[in-house]
């Protein structure tokens, strides 16, 4: 019985953890993940009106650093509750067919749009303004911009230094800084 269990739980820590769920598309998906027209002028004025912050994740199958962010940092309820609350989040397919209309109006596939924003890595995410200025396409209109897989610190520091608007802070507080300092008050235990 004693060879049988520990065979047995052998066998279990042998199986891989649990996958993210893939769509049909083969991208991971999450429950705060918006299927919209992709038409971002649109996608914009219904993330304002929800009082969210609209940003777009950029993926493609099988990408291994996509699978690391859906199953380590995104799985974190932490991370995932912030994101599911305070962003609109649209997905789209670094190599997809699907049109997608641009704040400037123009319209393309998602692959032909990935090259107009230069977007060459995924997990790339563009985080964008509550108002677009007109005649920008949304690279131009991006505040900031995460490309690659981080870790659930990282992730969930960019998330709020975008919701706190701290890109428009000039000079006080950039992203570094700010990651630096979240890392510090981290380790000192602090909650502020």
């Amino acid at each position: 019985m004693k060879h049988f269990l520990g065979g047995a739980l052998a066998l279990l820590m042998a199986l891989p953890v649990a996958a993210a769920e893939l769509g049909d598309d083969g991208l991971h998906k999450q429950p705060w993940m918006r299927d919209t027209f992709k038409d971002l002028r649109e996608d914009l004025e219904e993330a304002n009106a929800e009082g969210k912050r609209l940003v777009l994740f950029f993926e493609q199958r099988g990408c291994i650093y996509c699978s690391k962010m859906h199953e380590e940092v995104f799985s974190d309820a932490t991370v995932s509750d912030f994101i599911a609350e305070t962003y609109f989040v649209v997905q789209l397919n670094l190599h997809g067919d699907i049109e997608v209309t641009d704040f400037d109006g123009e319209v393309m596939s998602e692959k032909d749009m990935a090259r107009k924003w230069r977007v060459l890595f995924t997990p790339n995410i563009v985080f964008l303004p509550e108002e677009v200025p007109e005649g920008e396409n949304a690279l131009e209109a991006s505040v900031a911009v995460m490309p690659g897989a981080f870790g659930k610190g990282t992730t969930l520091d960019m998330f709020t230094w975008v919701a706190e608007k701290r890109y428009l802070l000039e000079g006080e507080e950039d992203f570094q800084r700010y990651h630096a300092r979240m890392i510090q008050e981290r380790s000192n235990g602090s909650t502020d």
